[in-house]
């Protein structure tokens, strides 16, 4: 059974939702989404549920998870569209609830783990604030993957303690971060992506940025696309890797280069401590 949710009035704080059943996502821009997962134990379920509502351009939705991936593609609707998609063995998907916590800034969804013992009661709240994480107790853990389907002008804020994050061809800004996993981007706006542990790859489309940007991982390549018109100051550092820029840069020191693009502005951070740097001009 798949269950539907769509933006209640401003009064409302926090809605939780739990979804039942076995249910698989699929459709043109998801095709076989998300895939099997070899580690899972026999018996596991997939359980979704679906928050739907409006979001105003240039308010934010924000996905915030612990143990899973986030994907989302652009909508030429109207209404963000979030689907959470648990999969696991039944008592651990369970245990997993799906936080909707609508904010001035937008709405905020997260996966609420079981509190970890020791450890500040987990709870879902907007930016830096609230608490999230999770311990598997030597069993397993569930995982929860997100689709989300964005808006034209909604910003879209991703952030997982251990997943890939894949946002593409979308027409509003993207920030994603991920503590384990890969980041892959494709925006007509800005965007930033952090991650420890994995590659980055992201496509820039706006060339007017009004903010500095950041592209970091502490093991993995970066690779990012930007508009050949933009102004702004790069600063790219590699001490492990090769550093390759389709603008010029001058060498700082070994694996640490910068150089101004057009007539200078914000800052653009590439880096990583094992990995590659690549800079590309866009149309």
């Amino acid at each position: 059974m798949r269950h539907t949710l769509r933006a209640a009035g401003a009064g409302l704080a926090v809605i939780w939702m739990m979804g039942c059943g076995d249910v698989n996502i699929s459709g043109p821009d998801w095709p076989n989404w998300p895939p099997a997962i070899p580690s899972d134990p026999a018996g596991s379920i997939r359980d979704t549920t679906e928050w739907r509502g409006p979001i105003a351009a240039g308010n934010e939705i924000e996905i915030k998870g612990v143990f899973g991936d986030i994907r989302a593609v652009r909508t030429s609707g109207t209404d963000v569209l979030v689907t959470a998609i648990k999969i696991g063995r039944p008592n651990d998907v369970a245990a997993v609830d799906i936080a909707v916590v609508p904010h001035a800034r937008g709405v905020t969804i997260c996966a609420v783990y079981p509190d970890v013992p020791g450890q500040a009661p987990n709870s879902c709240q907007p930016g830096a604030a609230g608490n999230l994480s999770a311990w598997d107790g030597g069993r397993g853990l569930a995982r929860v993957a997100f689709a989300v389907e964005v808006p034209d002008g909604v910003v879209l804020v991703g952030k997982s303690l251990t997943g890939d994050l894949d946002a593409t061809h979308l027409r509003s800004d993207a920030f994603l971060s991920t503590m384990s996993g890969t980041v892959r981007v494709s925006t007509a706006q800005l965007a930033t992506a952090k991650t420890l542990s994995g590659s980055i790859v992201a496509t820039i489309g706006r060339p007017d940025w009004g903010r500095d940007l950041e592209f970091t991982t502490m093991n993995g390549d970066v690779h990012v696309t930007i508009p050949a018109a933009v102004n702004a100051v790069v600063r790219a550092v590699a001490p492990a890797g090769r550093i390759t820029s389709d603008f010029p840069l001058s060498r700082v020191s070994p694996g640490d280069m910068q150089g101004t693009i057009g007539s200078g502005g914000p800052t653009l951070k590439l880096s990583t401590l094992a990995g590659n740097i690549t800079l590309r001009r866009g149309p």
